[in-house]
């Protein structure tokens, strides 16, 4: 199998041997051992991300930002999330507590359920479905369920007007940003994360950003629609301080409050990994992933990862340089613009492969 629960199956099943009773458990390991490494793994980065954008929003106002704990102030997030697990968790007497506690974490899942198809670089994945595009879409929508248990659980008008005003910006924006990665599915054929990677090249003409310019265009729809989708300025409606009271977690405190913000910055990163993958040519250098050296394989995994920080960098620099926009101009600009042209994009992605045979803008220039 081409995946870390495929590798972890095999080399299980070479140590102890294969059986009835023993090869369920071991494809249950399989899947378990990575998702908990990738959990580690995401939460961490969802850590750093948090310190580098109080870093960058620092140095675009001219602060110095954490400079208090650690070298340059890179443990701040770990005294945060210590700071966070030791406050006081308080649930209101009159909400919903087991709705209320689930919560949270039914954000956080949805997060760790899009990584499991996201191509780390090589082999690095942990199951490479042949609906992951699909799947990335499917889970993501838990986020709408989440907010909207967390805003109703907690018996607060504003809370409750801050879950529905979430769920309507996630659900309106999940449109254009599936139009935009099914642009990518018409020219891979595929909606395997892995197969779409490899489908691409290691240089930038190459990669299906500029395969045609209807994807070009379909790439910015999908990084916008992202924004929206995970809530970040010039979109962050539900956590709108001065309209909602912080919206949907206004009764949270503590680790549970946290949770939210945690999958918030972990969808930064999953969201960044979507694009550079689908678009960006993800890890791929060249080189068969599965059949590469190990030298070439961890080359293949600092590629990806220097592509999906810079799109993070990106994410918390737009926060920083522009204003809220009004909720209506937010669904006027959804509603009216993304998806006709996102659809268009993919009609007209759908034409240029008839004429062209496939073939890119640049593919035809240099040949």
């Amino acid at each position: 199998m081409h995946s870390l629960a495929g590798i972890i199956y095999d080399f299980l099943v070479a140590r102890f041997g294969r059986s009835d009773l023993l090869d369920p458990l071991f494809g249950l390991a399989g899947y378990l051992i990575p998702c908990f490494v990738v959990l580690g793994v995401v939460s961490t980065i969802s850590g750093l991300l948090t310190y580098f954008e109080r870093k960058v929003s620092a140095d675009i106002q001219n602060r110095i930002g954490p400079n208090r704990v650690g070298p340059y102030g890179i443990f701040q997030f770990v005294v945060d999330g210590i700071k966070l697990f030791l406050k006081e968790d308080i649930i209101p007497d009159a909400a919903d507590k087991f709705l209320f506690r689930l919560a949270p974490y039914i954000v956080f899942s949805s997060t760790i359920l899009a990584a499991i198809v996201i191509p780390f670089g090589g082999p690095f994945i942990i199951a490479d479905l042949n609906i992951g595009l699909i799947f990335i879409i499917v889970v993501s929508s838990l986020v709408v369920v989440g907010f909207l248990m967390s805003g109703w659980a907690s018996n607060n008008k504003w809370a409750l007007l801050g879950g529905i005003r979430s769920a309507a910006q996630i659900i309106s924006y999940e449109i254009p940003a599936a139009f935009s990665l099914l642009t990518v599915v018409l020219i891979a054929g595929t909606f395997s994360m892995q197969e779409i990677v490899m489908k691409q090249g290691p240089w930038p003409w190459n990669w299906f950003l500029f395969h045609n310019p209807f994807t070009f265009i379909a790439f910015f729809i999908f990084v916008i629609s992202g924004l929206a989708e995970i809530n970040r300025l010039p979109f962050d409606f539900p956590e709108a301080e001065s309209e909602l009271v912080s919206g949907y977690n206004t009764e949270y405190s503590g680790m549970r409050f946290g949770v939210f913000f945690l999958a918030e910055f972990a969808n930064i990163f999953v969201s960044a990994s979507i694009a550079a993958a689908v678009f960006l040519g993800g890890g791929n250098i060249g080189l068969d992933p599965y059949k590469s050296g190990i030298v070439y394989q961890l080359l293949m995994v600092l590629v990806f990862f220097a592509k999906v920080l810079t799109l993070c960098l990106v994410t918390i620099w737009v926060r920083w340089s522009l204003p809220r926009l009004r909720i209506d101009q937010m669904m006027s600009m959804c509603w009216k613009y993304f998806i006709p042209i996102s659809f268009s994009c993919l009609g007209l992605t759908a034409v240029w492969l008839l004429i062209f045979n496939g073939n890119g803008i640049f593919w035809r220039i240099s040949g």
